[in-house]
């Protein structure tokens, strides 16, 4: 009975051997969930790969994750634009959606890339479930057609033919019609006379509100663009050079020619594959909403498909200060710059997201989800206008709370919102969304005014959290300095030794709460930049008067941040 004893207490060690050592579970245990140990995944940020989409591919992923639940999976990303080919490896969670789609065919062991339309076009994707098996990538062949599927293509051709005759001959009447009206209309607009009053002249709502109103602080005329044909052939441009290259498109400086003149107007043309048609969509969807005119929102003039060039472009107004970012890195501003830098922000992002326009016609509200310094831009009175639409939502009564959820988690990772790193936004109200472009903002004020010379000493420019995370941050890591840490960009003291800097700053940290419903309206934040000066007036001569500073959009001027 003792050597049975003796068995039995062997063969229970050797048990316990196999699912703990040194304390940490091994052999699929975990001590939370005893029958699966969380994934290791090979986990990096988008990075340019010189894999040709055929055969096997390492990723050269350095970095290796420990996904964060148990139930998440080893996922690979393969994409090609123009020559360029990118891998993006992560840890997700199957049952939850991923650039739109849900990943399938999880449950094998190797990588094999399978192609898939998202919301931002066609890629290819991988996911299995062992370890690391994210960083091998096998391609495997197209499947070859039946081809006896190909007569019952020629049935169904043959059989819509009449169809197609009848439709292609309403297209063409309606396309004479259209020329013959267009034709009628310009030759009546030479004759009668010119209507645009001087710029000292008294601007009625009506004019202000004109479906296509001149903007008259644009850099590039609107004159030629008021009278732009969008539904002829491709405008006389001549793209001159390139000034932006984003993830999804590329910006040039451009000359608009306006025939029969040699005369020509500067514009700015972004410029789509043919692979990004769903973002080229979904701004110049954003784009050709009427209700978005704005002196703060770029000006938008057409947008055309070039089937040469199987390009897609958006035709826009140029402004060669560039992008906020490259401005603030640029220069120093003063104290009245960013009161015009900042209180221009806040009126392009309040009427974004307003449900009427200044003249009180009924809007839809925007919400634009994508809200950086690198997506402002500064024109020549030093003013901010919003532009790059094509993560924009439009907060249309129609959305279900399905479609909200399928919208995704998108944006950039260093400017997006507590809740938008957690995916838990509340799809029951749309003001959600807007605030979290109010959050966004607020790290845009942050670093116009860490470039104002009125706070001291001005360091160089950095983006928010600046050297504590990585150029490019991953969501993970915005996840702890955001959500584990509280984290925000600092605001010394010194910034608040002048006055005005100070009620900036206050509106600043009501902007980026942890608690979206107690961060501010954009409006609100605009009257408040609006109001500046009368506000100051009354801190500085008036500090010991009982008046009270009204409770809506009031400033709390304090040290505390």
């Amino acid at each position: 009975m003792e050597q049975y004893r003796l068995s039995l207490l062997c063969w229970g060690t050797f048990l316990i051997s196999t699912v703990v050592l040194d304390g940490n579970a091994v052999d699929g245990m975990h001590p939370l969930h005893p029958f699966r140990l969380p994934q290791l995944c090979k986990f990096c940020d988008l990075e340019v790969s010189n894999c040709n989409g055929t055969g096997t591919c390492d990723t050269n992923c350095s970095i290796t994750s420990i996904c964060a639940q148990p139930d998440e999976i080893c996922v690979a990303i393969w994409r090609k634009i123009n020559d360029n080919t990118t891998i993006e490896t992560l840890c997700h969670k199957p049952s939850e959606l991923l650039y739109g789609i849900m990943v399938e065919n999880y449950n094998n062991t190797k990588c094999e890339m399978r192609k898939r339309m998202s919301n931002r076009g066609p890629f290819h994707i991988c996911s299995c479930n062992a370890e690391e098996c994210n960083d091998k990538l096998i391609f495997t062949l197209p499947i070859v057609p039946d081809p006896t599927n190909n007569q019952v293509v020629l049935v169904i051709l043959v059989s819509l033919l009449p169809l197609l005759v009848l439709a292609v001959l309403v297209i063409a009447s309606f396309y004479w019609y259209r020329m013959y009206r267009r034709r009628k209309l310009d030759e009546w607009e030479t004759k009668k006379p010119s209507k645009r009053k001087g710029p000292k002249g008294p601007l009625d709502c009506s004019d202000a509100c004109a479906i296509m109103m001149d903007d008259d602080r644009s850099d590039s005329s609107s004159t030629h663009a008021n009278n732009l044909n969008h539904n002829t052939e491709p405008l006389p441009i001549e793209l001159d050079l390139q000034v932006g290259k984003g993830r999804f498109a590329e910006v040039y400086k451009a000359k608009l020619r306006q025939s029969p003149s040699e005369q020509f107007e500067t514009v700015a043309v972004k410029i789509f594959p043919y692979e990004e048609y769903a973002s080229w969509k979904n701004e110049k969807d954003i784009f050709s909403d009427i209700d978005l005119k704005h002196e703060n929102i770029l000006h938008f003039l057409t947008a055309e498909e070039r089937k040469v060039e199987k390009q897609y472009w958006l035709i826009t107004a140029y402004h060669p200060r560039g992008n906020l970012q490259e401005y603030l890195t640029r220069h120093l501003i003063s104290w009245e710059d960013l009161r015009v830098l900042g209180g221009s922000l806040a009126r392009g992002v309040a009427h974004l997201h307003s449900d009427h326009t200044p003249c009180g016609r009924p809007k839809v509200p925007i919400v634009h989800r994508d809200l950086k310094s690198s997506n402002i831009l500064v024109k020549n009175d030093l003013t901010c206008c919003l532009c790059d639409f094509g993560l924009g939502l439009r907060l249309d009564n129609s959305l279900s709370v399905d479609d909200l959820a399928n919208s995704g988690q998108v944006g950039t990772a260093r400017y997006m919102a507590p809740e938008v790193l957690e995916s838990r936004i509340n799809l029951e109200n749309i003001e959600s969304f807007k605030q979290t472009d109010v959050y966004s903002m607020a790290l845009v004020l942050w670093e116009i005014t860490s470039r104002c010379n009125a706070i001291g000493e001005v360091k160089d420019y950095e983006p928010p959290f600046g050297s504590k995370v990585r150029e490019h941050p991953c969501v993970e890591s915005m996840k702890d300095n955001v959500l584990r840490d509280r984290g925000r960009p600092e605001i010394p003291n010194s910034w608040m030794k002048h006055q005005g800097v100070a009620t900036v700053c206050a509106t600043i940290n009501e902007c980026w709460d942890h608690d979206p419903e107690a961060r501010l309206t954009a409006q609100c934040v605009a009257e408040r930049f609006n109001d500046m000066d009368d506000d100051l007036d009354k801190l500085s001569t008036c500090s010991s008067s009982e008046e009270k500073i009204p409770e809506d959009c009031s400033v709390s001027v304090s040290d505390d941040k």
